[in-house]
């Protein structure tokens, strides 16, 4: 029997108009459809980096570089003003030798700020004069801020200032050893100033990443963000980084799940062990430091001379870099257009390591898309401590351009198979909590993992049993994998985001068409539909589902599978939350699309049978970056921790897992084991 696909093509001649026709609206749709097509550039080289005391000591002043008022007050109470001209190195000597017969907090402040104008003077030709004058200002600034000795006013801006003044120097001092090629974990390096000498060692203090995973680093300061909304910043003390991984041994199953040049955010901070006086010095004649090297994702704050003292981090500008790549770009469209082609591409994603511990959010792109989509989503919601502490974002990516029910089989097998890399032996409880948030269709591949399958999705394909279809090995067992599942038992809770429930009216003949000429089928579905109509038949009508073989066809309102989909019982440990997008002043689009997102009507993506549903104001492209739209999935992501926490214990399951608290495995509702057929 020819399939739907070869009917339509032959019939070209006479219907080339409505195919220009529907792939003019297709595009037009799947143009407004398609959020992983974001903006060109997520983040852009600045002319000059960041640098928070531009305005205050006047980096751009035609005079140059000029102390603050402030610190011009303490020159002129010791008679040095007129000796401000020069490269500042005689200055910073005379002062010090002030600030050692008067160490009071303002000294302390104005010996670090000349001393950092020196060395932004030197450091246009003698950097080991400019290295030696930024480890003053940072031995300086230091003592201001932490000197037991010293009673300062924390409320008073120089004390931001010092901190200022802190990274600054450090940040520079970085710039020059970076050029070394000696800024690494593991490494060790030497820091002179005027009358000290340190050994600094280089180490790692994260428990998410290693020594060996750091290829090249960068500066956050360099980077200004375009891409993204908001850019989510801590202030402290410290340098905030861009870490770009270094890819490891292949070998490793693990390391499937991390994309090429990921890069993270990292926060340099250098310890001064001992921060010794003038000339005082330890044995040896060095004094030792520690350059740290600390995760801002799971470090906010350290302990310095026994106070808590939050670091300085950037955790947006690591994304937007990392998102700026013109490969990542052309996910949306191969993977609609040629299927075939993500071979190996497909699957599911991380863009930290895996924590134990820590819930599994898995985010689901919808048509025409990729994970870049929820890049917005998972920026505000890693924002909050609570969420980035309990949970790590997962990605999945898949080829829209196929049935969403052969997706959904897909990442029912790479779940399946994540679990046994990561968690063998089946102790971890956090990874029998999942959480799945879908946006359009993705919304659909989400939903496949909520109910078993019975017989009812077999019968959207034969009313003939699966056992007397004549198929070989293969074929016969893609066939069982896609229509006969269980309810994902790790899957705990969805969210559905403008998803069509019922379909989409622009699934219509004309976009169906064009999407047929547009979209390659891959061979094996080709090559495997062809060889069950051969072997049987007369056992499949011509509205099977064998007979779907795009994502459009499978997302028009007459696909046999969606009822049988809104019929479907979910499994009962499992919770389902939807979003509905529905554009109100819109007039012009209401009256082509109706009333919904402009692409999913509201009668298609509303829900009855929900633990809740939220409307928001926003279009398909952006309904699942609108803010009420996060501020709904942080709702509920809170809401599913503290079902976690506040479950009951067996008083012989054993200590609560660190992060998951009073959560068990053993004690959560369960599914019956899934049947063999």
């Amino acid at each position: 029997m020819p399939t739907e696909r070869a009917l339509r093509g032959s019939t070209l001649p006479v219907r080339c108009r409505a195919a220009r026709t529907g792939a003019a609206i297709l595009c037009l749709i799947l143009t407004l459809a398609a959020p992983g097509c974001g903006p060109e550039r997520y983040a852009t080289l600045r002319k000059t980096p960041q640098n928070p005391l531009e305005n205050q000591l006047q980096f751009t002043a035609i005079k140059g570089l000029q102390p603050s008022e402030r610190t011009m007050q303490v020159l002129r109470r010791f008679g040095l003003e007129q000796q401000l001209h020069g490269d500042g190195r005689d200055l910073y000597e005379q002062l010090e030798a002030f600030h050692e017969r008067e160490p009071i907090p303002e000294t302390h402040y104005a010996c670090a700020e000349v001393a950092y104008l020196a060395a932004r003077r030197a450091a246009t030709g003698d950097q080991k004069q400019a290295l030696d004058l930024y480890g003053a200002t940072l031995v300086h600034a230091h003592q201001f801020l932490f000197d037991p000795g010293l009673s300062r006013n924390v409320y008073d801006p120089e004390f931001r200032g010092a901190c200022n003044l802190y990274n600054q120097a450090l940040e520079s001092a970085l710039r020059i050893v970076l050029k070394q090629n000696a800024l690494r974990p593991g490494a060790s390096l030497q820091l002179e100033t005027a009358t000290r000498h340190f050994d600094v060692e280089i180490v790692e203090r994260s428990n998410a990443w290693k020594n060996e995973d750091f290829a090249r680093l960068e500066f956050a300061s360099d980077y200004e963000v375009k891409g993204l909304t908001n850019q989510y910043r801590g202030y402290g003390l410290g340098v905030p980084l861009i870490a770009v991984r270094n890819c490891r041994d292949e070998s490793d199953p693990r390391e499937k799940f991390y994309p090429p040049d990921l890069s993270f955010p990292v926060t340099v901070f250098l310890r001064f062990e001992v921060v010794p006086a003038r000339g005082e010095a330890m044995p040896g004649g060095s004094h030792r430091c520690l350059l740290e090297f600390y995760d801002p994702l799971s470090t906010a704050d350290i302990d310095i001379a026994g106070t808590r003292v939050p670091l300085e981090s950037d955790l947006t500008t690591p994304l937007a870099y990392f998102l700026d790549k013109p490969s990542l770009a052309e996910l949306p469209t191969l993977g609609f257009v040629n299927p075939d082609k993500y071979q190996g591409l497909e699957g599911l994603y991380m863009v930290q390591p895996y924590q134990p511990g820590k819930i599994p959010v898995l985010m689901v792109h919808g048509l025409w898309s990729s994970p870049i989509t929820w890049m917005e989503m998972f920026n505000d919601l890693r924002s909050a401590k609570e969420i980035r502490d309990h949970y790590q974002f997962w990605f999945y990516l898949y080829p829209t351009g196929q049935p969403f029910w052969v997706s959904a089989s897909q990442m029912r097998r790479d779940l399946a198979q994540a679990r046994v890399l990561l968690d063998p032996s089946r102790h971890e409880p956090a990874l029998d909590h999942l959480v799945l948030v879908g946006h359009s269709m993705g919304g659909l591949v989400s939903k496949l993992q909520s109910f078993s399958s019975g017989d009812a999705v077999w019968h959207t394909v034969s009313k003939q049993p699966i056992q007397l279809v004549k198929a070989d090995g293969d074929v016969r067992d893609n066939l069982e994998h896609v229509y006969f599942f269980q309810a994902n038992p790790a899957v705990r809770r969805i969210i559905t985001i403008g998803t069509p429930h019922r379909g989409s009216k622009f699934a219509n003949d004309f976009t169906r068409f064009a999407a047929h000429k547009l979209v390659t089928v891959p061979q094996a579905m080709i090559r495997g539909t062809q060889e069950i109509y051969r072997e049987n038949p007369g056992a499949f009508d011509a509205g099977s589902l064998l007979n779907i073989t795009t994502s459009i066809d499978s997302l028009a309102p007459n696909c046999p599978l969606l009822p049988v989909m809104l019929a479907a019982p979910r499994a009962p440990w499992m919770h389902h939350h939807n979003i509905v997008g529905v554009i109100e002043d819109k007039a012009l689009v209401r009256r082509v699309a109706g009333r919904g997102d402009g692409i999913v009507e509201y009668d298609s993506a509303h829900l009855d049978n929900v633990d809740s549903e939220k409307v928001v104001p926003a279009d398909h492209l952006h309904v699942h970056r609108h803010p009420l739209a996060v501020l709904e999935v942080r709702r509920i992501l809170r809401q599913h921790l503290a079902e976690i926490q506040a479950w009951p214990r067996r008083p012989d399951a054993g200590p609560p897992h660190p992060r998951v608290y009073q959560a068990s495995a053993e004690i959560a509702p369960r599914p019956a084991a899934a049947e063999t057929r």
